[in-house]
């Protein structure tokens, strides 16, 4: 298995594979690693280790050498300038009245390219902008189109827990997240409370999904008939975590609310959207399940319904004389027919 060191860069949660190449590195250490872009300056984010080879990412780059105090100068004098460029490029597309915002300036370690990264509804027609920037910078300016997840990754800033983003200090990937999450996770359909910093849905909702499903797939939904210990009742709500069941029980006049775990309860009838799971366990409790409902016949078009009779029209005249509903009106010759 080849050994290999994870290198983050900055604006990346995600740490990308090198090759140590005999050097002992560990995690904090500034090295200059040999990239697509060409030389750049990362930091050490995981000590070297061996990984599979499926796992590896061809070709694997290397690290050329430790960054030294010349580097980090240049580094540092590159984040300057890149103060200044954003301010620049800001100013530029406000002239030209482009619909784009420029989200973050970077200038590759050798200061023969300068990247800036921004976000738009649509595709933009930057052409004059390139033009403008690479006569002002004198160098290759390239404009880099990305989505609002990424915007957040580079500002950065704290999410509603209270903690950095998740994008900013360990996530690595942007997983699909859905609507159906929030629902399954029975959270509140507010988009305050269930989208981010960059306006979409939370990346925290996929990290317990698996155990919602999980819990989901067992416990009934509301408005199942149960019997608990202290007699029949039925579900009013669930906790998915705790696994427990608020029943209301049959007392006559009177509505009293219990709480049961799952296990502790016995399913009589389950509600329609309960799993498989709780069906199988009230038919084990004696309930027979409706029949399926009768497949319906597909018919060909225009052979019932609305369509009946509304066969294809002939362009000439039908054998057997006129119709019986009246002869036809040809908006095209502007006379009407007479009838007789």
């Amino acid at each position: 298995m080849p050994r290999v060191v994870g290198v983050r860069f900055r604006n990346s949660g995600r740490p990308y594979h090198f090759d140590p190449t005999g050097y002992e590195l560990r995690a904090g250490d500034t090295v200059i690693v040999d990239t697509a872009r060409g030389l750049e300056l990362g930091r050490v984010s995981d000590v070297p280790m061996e990984i599979p080879q499926e796992k590896v990412a061809a070709p694997l780059k290397t690290i050329v050498r430790r960054a030294t105090a010349e580097d980090l100068d240049r580094v540092e004098k590159n984040r300057e300038h890149e103060k200044v460029a954003f301010v620049s490029c800001r100013e530029k597309v406000r002239q030209r009245g482009l619909d784009m915002s420029i989200t973050d300036a970077e200038i590759s370690f050798d200061g023969s390219k300068m990247t800036f990264y921004f976000t738009a509804e649509g595709r933009i027609d930057f052409r004059e902008l390139v033009k403008d920037l690479a006569t002002q910078f004198h160098m290759r300016i390239e404009l880099r189109q990305i989505g609002v997840r990424d915007e957040a990754r580079m500002v950065g800033g704290l999410g509603i827990c209270g903690r950095e983003l998740c994008c900013c200090s360990f996530l690595r990937e942007f997983a699909p997240v859905s609507i159906k999450m929030a629902k399954e996770q029975n959270l509140s359909m507010n988009p305050a409370k269930i989208s981010g910093a960059c306006g979409r849905l939370l990346c925290c909702l996929k990290y317990e999904q698996e155990a919602y499903e999980d819990a989901n797939s067992r416990i009934p939904r509301a408005g199942a008939v149960v019997v608990t210990k202290d007699g029949q009742g039925i579900v009013v709500d669930v906790h998915v975590l705790k696994e427990t069941l608020m029943v209301r029980l049959d007392h006559p006049g009177e509505n009293e609310f219990e709480t049961y775990a799952n296990d502790e309860v016995e399913i009589l009838r389950p509600s329609p959207r309960c799993p498989r799971s709780v069906v199988a366990r009230a038919v084990a409790n004696g309930y027979v399940p409706p029949p399926p409902p009768p497949p319906q016949v597909q018919r060909a078009p225009g052979t019932g319904g609305r369509n009946r009779g509304r066969g294809r029209r002939e362009s000439g005249p039908r054998e057997g004389g006129p119709r019986e509903d009246g002869p036809r009106h040809d908006a095209s010759d502007g006379e009407t027919p007479s009838v007789g």
